[in-house]
């Protein structure tokens, strides 16, 4: 299991400490992947401080790089249901 997000570097680094994370958080802060998956919420205007956030979702990707299945939400408050996303996982 990996994170990505657009956060800097030292970001991550402070929510590992402070959350204690126990997984890879990757850095994408010129959302150059974040784009290639098509993920990125396209609300925020270039100036805005959340330009390049990402959609908020769970992905399963192959070793390769293919997107196997993707489960996202349309409001960012809320959160795909874990039970469908270890449902999926457990069917690959």
């Amino acid at each position: 299991m990996v994170a990505m997000t657009y956060d800097s570097v030292e970001t991550l680094k402070i929510a590992e400490e402070d959350y204690g994370v126990g997984f890879i958080m990757l850095h994408d802060e010129a959302i150059k992947h974040i784009d290639a998956f098509g993920i990125r919420n396209p609300d925020p205007d270039p100036d805005h401080f959340a330009y390049g956030i990402p959609k908020p979702g769970i992905m399963l990707v192959s070793p390769d790089g293919i997107i196997l299945r993707k489960f996202a939400e349309e409001d960012f408050r809320e959160r795909p249901d874990i039970t469908f996303v270890i449902e999926a996982a457990s069917e690959l």
